[in-house]
């Protein structure tokens, strides 16, 4: 295996919320019970603390147009957070005006992607609404990418959009959530296949720990999801994401870390360096 990527890894997925702020109206029943408290930029940097994490992209969480400029204040404030990735109501007439002004705030300059709940959207097909066609064509305008948080039954829908908008760098999140519990993998893999095809996306190597049984799990349990997405994308187009604090329902940070580390180990040190380090620095256009 080798060592970690010089220059320091980018964890290009993470979150923070506080309650006192905002509900998380997501966080409902007994399994995500341990996340309905607030999580902030210090409790990630304690987790943090002795891993060679050197920059963060915190993701946007809820649909709602205020997170995102208290996430560009704090990427503002914490040169720990190298992007942010927003939310933007795509189908908005002036989304163009709406992602200038973004740009304009503290922080704007860190502003590298939109991304929106589509897991939760009832209609499969909620990507190839024209509205939001018209809007994922504003995104590439504005020297944007766009992270998809899909489930994998969406995974065709997120392919045509894609295609559609050949301009913008698509960024799947957590691989949309294989159905690593249940162990067939054959629809994902052959919708991740085409979706892989298409030369603008990349793809987030997080998110997989918490799909997996939570009491039974190991690196091998997430070996055949991880597998299938460096044979499909390669290293070049795959990042490292933790989804922390999410990740803290089943294994602390550094198990998170390790894990992809195991998951990667037959890499070469370039490889290892483009997962850990430079695909999310160049797909995201991070600062230095």
């Amino acid at each position: 295996m080798s060592g970690h990527a010089p220059g320091g890894v980018v964890d290009a997925h993470h979150h923070v919320w506080d309650l006192t702020v905002r509900d998380q109206p997501w966080i409902t029943g007994p399994r995500l019970a341990p996340l309905r408290r607030s999580f902030s930029l210090d409790d990630l940097r304690a987790d943090l603390r002795g891993t060679p994490v050197t920059a963060t992209v915190v993701v946007q969480t809820v649909t709602a147009p205020e997170e995102t400029p208290e996430l560009l204040a704090l990427a503002h404030a914490h040169p720990l957070v190298r992007g942010v990735v927003g939310w933007i109501d795509l189908m908005d007439p002036a989304v163009a005006d709406r992602l200038a002004a973004l740009r304009e705030l503290p922080g704007g300059e860190r502003l590298v992607a939109v991304r929106h709940q589509v897991q939760e959207e009832p209609d499969p097909e909620w990507l190839l609404r024209p509205a939001v066609l018209r809007g994922l064509r504003a995104v590439a305008a504005a020297g944007l990418a766009y992270d998809l948080v899909i489930l994998s039954h969406q995974l065709p829908a997120a392919t045509r959009a894609a295609a559609l908008v050949p301009e913008l760098p698509f960024v799947l999140d957590h691989l949309a959530k294989p159905p690593l519990r249940s162990g067939d993998l054959t629809p994902w893999s052959r919708d991740l296949t085409a979706f892989a095809a298409l030369p603008h996306t990349t793809a987030k190597l997080s998110g997989l720990i918490t799909e997996a049984d939570p009491t039974t799990w190991t690196p091998a349990a997430l070996a055949p999801a991880t597998d299938a997405a460096l044979r499909l994308f390669g290293p070049h187009r795959l990042m490292y994401g933790s989804d922390w604090p999410v990740c803290r329902l089943t294994t602390d940070y550094r198990t998170t870390l390790s894990t992809a580390r195991t998951l990667t180990a037959d890499l070469s040190a370039g490889e290892h360096h483009s997962v850990f380090t430079a695909t999310a620095t160049r797909v995201y256009g991070l600062a230095p």
